[in-house]
């Protein structure tokens, strides 16, 4: 007995030393090297699903539902509690405005999310753009009111997919006047008063097509992004890498293998915590719906009402760190 207490003791200390919680997710088939749907009927259930986040300590989940056109956004949320995952509900700070791309602070006290809702919570009228805003966990762990970056973040274009490092930095998504094309990945540096400029990050990352939704590795060892228009795209956007060489410089991209990108869009990546798997968002077609055979009236209800229809779905795949 005694010994099986110090050998559970050591599991606790070695995942605690190596700063993992123990996570278990809503989908108890884990991915191979092969993407595969993500918890299926939890977070992906026919309806247009995307983006995703984990807690640190692997018992909240956010990600977004929208309708087709982007008539409306909403964060979800699902949380669990005594080891088990509940249903999925709307986020307490979402629901009102077009609310998407919540993001974890690698402590786990903030997130970070893009939204178009006015700069005064009384005026009713949302923004014509949107900004990246942010919520911290108070004392009895709810989420206090979302308070919107400031104007050395924001500006008068769109600030979409915030990602944060253990440094504070901050790197998203923003369609730039100053960019290498219409929409380029910047970071902005914490100070004491706020936030340092946004900076498009170097040549390669940022060309003149459009990249976007990145998310950065909290050690800022990595970034994986989307991009639309490169020569090696197969279809309407691909996921890509870079590393960071010993001086800090980021290093030429890599186009991620198939099977992670397809011919449909491939975009919102975030790699869990223990650097085990790669989450994203695809709207590939279940081959069914194009395969050439007839259908009936029910098959293509039942098709049309699950993943794969042609909207948003979670994937998820092992993260191999020799991309």
């Amino acid at each position: 007995m005694v010994y099986r207490k110090l050998i559970s003791l050591c599991v606790f200390l070695l995942i605690a030393c190596n700063g993992f919680a123990q996570v278990t997710y809503p989908d108890i088939d884990l991915p191979a090297d092969t993407p595969r749907l993500f918890a299926q009927g939890i977070l992906t259930d026919g309806l247009s699903n995307r983006d995703f986040t984990i807690s640190p300590q692997g018992d909240e989940i956010f990600f977004t539902l929208q309708q087709p056109r982007f008539i409306t956004s909403t964060i979800l949320h699902i949380q669990k509690k005594n080891g088990k995952w509940g249903k999925p509900e709307v986020a307490p700070f979402s629901g009102r405005y077009r609310d998407l791309e919540a993001s974890f602070s690698p402590d786990g006290q903030t997130i970070y999310f893009s939204s178009d809702r006015p700069l005064n919570e009384n005026d009713s009228v949302a923004k014509k753009d949107f900004d990246i805003w942010r919520v911290k966990r108070g004392k009895s762990g709810d989420w206090t009111q979302p308070e919107n970056l400031g104007l050395q973040v924001n500006s008068d274009k769109s600030e979409y997919y915030p990602s944060v490092a253990k440094n504070n930095n901050l790197y998203f998504t923003v369609e730039a006047d100053y960019g290498k094309g219409s929409e380029d990945i910047v970071v902005c540096k914490p100070t004491a008063t706020g936030y340092t400029k946004p900076e498009s990050l170097p040549e390669d990352v940022n060309t003149k097509y459009d990249e976007f939704n990145a998310f950065i590795d909290p050690d800022e060892q990595f970034i994986i992004f989307s991009c639309y228009g490169r020569a090696d795209d197969l279809g309407h956007g691909d996921l890509y890498i870079s590393h960071k060489d010993k001086s800090g410089k980021w290093l030429p991209v890599k186009h991620l293998p198939a099977p992670i990108n397809s011919t449909a869009l491939d975009y919102c990546p975030y790699v869990t915590t223990d650097k085990k798997y790669l989450i994203f968002t695809s709207n590939r077609v279940n081959t069914q719906l194009n395969n050439g055979q007839t259908k009936t009236y029910q098959q293509l209800r039942a098709l049309l009402n699950s993943p794969g229809n042609g909207w948003d779905d979670i994937y998820w795949v092992k993260f191999n760190e020799a991309w």
